[in-house]
């Protein structure tokens, strides 16, 4: 980037500092965060330890005694004052989410109205917990089924929605009585300390929401805190397969509750019977968010032999005109860069992998400055090539042409993993075949934007365990406990 480029946020806001039991706190080192646009750095961070982790939990343990017996309605009142305060500051968290992650800065303000709606959703949800009185089978008792909050939650997210992934775990967790430690990723750690600014600015009583920022090199020894530490009851955890399996075998010795949110490989299936039109939208949509860096991303585009050239040229018209590079602080920019450059190497590495066996470059191709990287558009793709079985985190659309309906659905499924997955028809019988027999969490019929916290969040195989968002996100935090009241008479 030729210019440069400031992020002028205002004060209390830009928070470097850790925050355990209501206090800012400082470590024994700090760590860069860097714009992934132009590799400046933009502010210097706590870099926590195991030590001001298990403060973080400890603080929490503490916190949950007397959390949890706030009533449904108390707690409900100061998620939504989080929830108002976080719109009033859009402007500003968006700016922190774009200088510390390079998305473009309207799908960053799309990011903060996304992610204050989880703090208003579960405000609602906190006074929805219902139990159950249940008809015993005995004339002199009386079975309740009682729902309670689980205790201490580690919460543990990524760099992609370093705002969203945060308040959709801990507006639940709260809402539910639960009191959390936060370790957002180590790319991104400004948004969550500014939610942690403002969950005090709410009145969020200390202890409740923790944060505890660190370098990629103290997250291992930070994790392992966080998942075995016996005080913690539950984990929470958004981010790579690999890494959530680590995280799951640390949290078996203690035997914690879990929800995990793991890679995705999501299939797009074009149908001859598609809206053409329609299908090239929901695929710029699906594909280029965040410039590809997003787990429910398109990642396979599947297309019936009857429209595929069709298909191919419309997407590649719409790519030429609907995308800018750029810094994401630029108005006109759509794509911003990858997180950093390992991200932009692995995009590079699938597609000289696809051009080796094959496949036609149509659109982009190349590497830029930095950790930029050109949207590109691959033609006469094969399930052989690495960027059909690996996620690719990144602006590349690989396109396969197949022949029938059962061909798609085969190619869609052979994954381990199946978080979302999307298709364009219009044969109403067709659309209840695909929808129920795609291995997925997600479904998207005729539309490439899902995610809304009406509606629940999660996957199938190895893409995770537990649901978020959605009145079923809550039940992640909660136990039922039995009580059974006897000796009445009859």
């Amino acid at each position: 980037m030729s210019r440069s480029y400031s992020l002028d946020v205002s004060a209390p806001l830009l928070r470097t500092q850790g925050y355990v039991d209501g206090r800012w706190v400082s470590a024994a080192s700090v760590f860069p965060v860097l714009d992934p646009a132009t590799g400046q750095e933009i502010a210097r961070v706590a870099d926590c330890g195991p030590a001001e982790a298990k403060q973080a939990v400890d603080a929490a343990y503490k916190a949950f005694h007397s959390w949890k017996q706030y009533t449904a309605k108390e707690r409900s009142v100061l998620l939504r004052k989080w929830f108002d305060l976080l719109t009033l500051h859009k402007d500003d968290l968006a700016k922190l989410i774009t200088f510390e992650c390079g998305k473009p800065l309207r799908e960053s303000l799309g990011e903060v109205t996304y992610s204050a709606s989880f703090l208003d959703w579960f405000s609602e949800e906190a006074r929805r917990v219902y139990g159950d009185i249940v008809p015993s089978p005995a004339k002199d008792r009386k079975i309740l089924l009682l729902k309670q909050p689980v205790g201490v939650a580690s919460i543990i997210t990524p760099w992609n929605f370093p705002s969203a992934m945060i308040t959709r775990k801990v507006g639940a967790a709260l809402a539910a009585g639960c009191t959390v430690v936060v370790k957002p990723a180590e790319d991104t750690p400004l948004s969550a300390l500014a939610l942690a600014e403002l969950a005090e600015q709410a009145g969020i009583p200390a202890g409740v929401f923790n944060v505890v920022p660190c370098s990629r090199e103290t997250t291992p020894a930070v994790g392992q805190v966080l998942c075995t530490d016996p005080l913690v009851a539950k984990i929470s955890f958004t981010g790579s397969t690999a890494t959530g399996k680590v995280l799951l075998k640390m949290a078996a010795d203690t035997v914690k509750k879990a929800s995990m949110e793991l890679g995705g490989h999501a299939p797009f299936i074009v149908f001859d019977s598609a809206d053409i039109d329609k299908a090239v939208g929901g695929a710029m949509a699906s594909k280029f968010r965040n410039s590809g860096q997003t787990c429910v991303c398109s990642n396979r585009f599947l297309v019936q032999s009857g429209i595929y050239e069709r298909f191919v040229e419309k997407l590649g018209r719409a790519m030429d005109v609907e995308l800018r590079l750029g810094h994401g602080s630029e108005p006109e920019t759509t794509q911003g860069p990858l997180i950093n450059t390992r991200a932009a190497e692995k995009v590079v590495h699938q597609i000289s992998d696809a051009v080796s066996l094959g496949a036609k470059v149509l659109r982009g191709g190349k590497r830029l400055h930095g950790s930029f990287m050109e949207p590109t558009l691959l033609a006469d793709v094969t399930a052989d090539m690495l960027c059909t079985k690996e996620e690719t985190f990144g602006p590349l659309l690989p396109v396969i042409r197949f022949n029938t309906e059962e061909e798609a659905l085969a190619i869609a499924n052979a994954s381990n993993v199946g978080l979302a997955g999307y298709f364009y028809s219009q044969d109403v019988s067709q659309i209840w075949r695909v929808a129920e027999a795609l291995e997925v969490g997600i479904v998207g019929v005729n539309e490439g934007l899902l995610s809304t916290p009406e509606a629940t969040f999660g996957g199938v195989k190895q893409s995770g365990l537990g649901r978020e968002g959605s009145k079923y996100g809550i039940d992640e935090y909660l136990e039922v406990k039995y009580m059974c009241f006897g000796g009445l008479k009859p």
